[in-house]
C-alpha cells in the first residue's frame, strides 16, 4: 500500500500507528511543532507541513511497509520490528506509550494457581500470543518445545481454560493482576522507535527531513515534565539563589541594567518546582519568579 500523493513534489511518507498510540503520537507531533488531524473514518491524516504525507496503519504492519519502501519512515515498536524481522534503519528511540513514558514489555503470564514457575515448565504446553515469532525464538533460546498459537485478541481470558500460558504486552501489570494472572518472565522489552527505509535514509533531501523530524520529536519528549524558570536576583545574593536551584546544566545568568541585579534562567523538572522550590528561592533573595511550559528541549 502506498500513501496518496498529489503532483510531483517531493514528500516524506510517514506511517503513524492506528489505535492505542494514535492520540499520543498526534500529541507528540503537536509538541514538536506539527499539527496533525484526522477524522474517525480517515486513514490519511492531514499534516500542516506540505512536505509530509501521513497514513495510519497498525503498528504491527509499519516495519514491513517501511522495509518495502511503501513508506519512507514510520513509528512502531521494537517488538514489531523484531517480530517482522524487517530490515530498516532505526533512527531514534521515542519512549512514549498510551499509559506511561517508560518502555513496555511482553511477559510470559500464567494463572495465579498454575504449577508453571519458569519457562522450562512450558515443555509441551500451549501458549497464546500476538507475538508469535518472538515467543517462538524465546522458547528456542531456552531449549523448550511448546505450541505457540496466534491470538486474535482477548488474550488474557484464554488462561487456563484454552491455553496454559500467554505472552502479552503490559505497561503496568494491573490488567494481568485483574485477570488473576501471574507474570513468570519478561520475553522482550519494547518502546516506540522512528524507523526509516534504507533508500530514503540514503536520499539527501529525505535524510535531512528525517533528521529534523527526529530532533524535534526527541526534543518534545525531553521537555516532558520539565519547565523553564527565570527570576531576578540581587548581585550580593546570587550565590545563595544558585545554591537553591537544581538545574540540567549551569543556569544562564545575565547582568541587568541595574548593576546590583542579575537575571537567572534555567530548566528543571516540574516536580522540583512543585515540591517547595519557589519558597526556597524567595528565601534566598530571588524576585519576579516566572515559571513557563516547554515544548522542546534540544541539547
Amino acid at each position: 500500500m502506498t500513501p496518496r500523493t498529489s503532483g510531483k513534489e517531493q514528500k516524506l511518507r510517514i506511517g503513524l500507528p492506528k489505535g492505542s498510540l494514535e492520540q499520543n503520537t498526534f500529541e507528540l507531533f503537536r509538541r514538536a511543532g506539527y499539527a496533525i488531524s484526522a477524522s474517525s473514518r480517515s486513514y490519511y491524516p492531514s499534516v500542516d507541513d506540505p512536505e509530509v504525507e501521513a497514513v495510519l496503519l497498525r503498528a504491527q504492519e509499519i516495519p514491513r511497509y517501511v522495509a518495502d519502501g511503501a513508506l519512507d519512515v514510520g513509528f512502531t515498536g521494537w517488538d514489531w520490528i523484531v517480530e517482522s524481522k524487517a530490515k530498516v534503519v532505526e533512527v531514534c528511540d521515542l519512549v512514549y506509550s498510551k499509559a506511561t513514558y517508560r518502555p513496555g514489555r511482553w511477559v510470559l503470564a500464567v494463572a495465579n494457581d498454575s504449577a508453571i514457575k519458569s519457562v522450562k515448565d512450558l515443555q509441551g504446553k500451549r501458549i497464546a500470543t500476538e507475538l508469535v515469532q518472538v515467543t517462538t525464538d524465546y522458547l528456542a533460546r531456552n531449549g523448550v518445545q511448546a505450541e505457540v498459537e496466534y491470538s486474535w485478541g482477548a488474550t488474557e481470558v484464554k488462561v487456563p481454560d484454552l491455553v496454559d500460558a500467554i505472552v502479552d504486552f503490559t505497561e503496568t501489570g494491573r490488567s494481568l493482576q485483574a485477570n488473576n494472572l501471574r507474570i513468570v518472565d519478561t520475553v522482550i522489552e519494547t518502546n516506540a522507535k522512528l524507523i526509516a527505509n534504507e533508500q530514503a535514509w540514503g536520499d539527501a533531501w529525505k535524510r535531512r527531513k528525517i533528521d529534523n523530524l527526529s530532533t524535534l520529536l526527541q526534543g518534545a519528549l525531553r521537555a516532558e515534565g520539565k519547565v523553564g524558570l527565570k527570576m531576578n536576583a540581587p548581585a550580593d545574593k546570587l550565590q545563595q539563589v544558585l545554591a537553591a536551584l537544581p538545574a540540567m546544566k549551569n543556569p544562564t545568568i545575565s547582568q541587568l541594567s541595574d548593576s546590583g541585579w542579575c537575571a537567572v534562567e534555567t530548566v528543571l523538572d516540574e516536580k522540583q518546582v512543585r515540591d517547595g522550590l519557589i519558597p526556597q528561592l524567595q528565601a534566598a533573595g530571588a524576585q519576579d519568579i516566572i515559571e513557563y511550559p516547554l515544548n522542546k528541549v534540544i541539547p
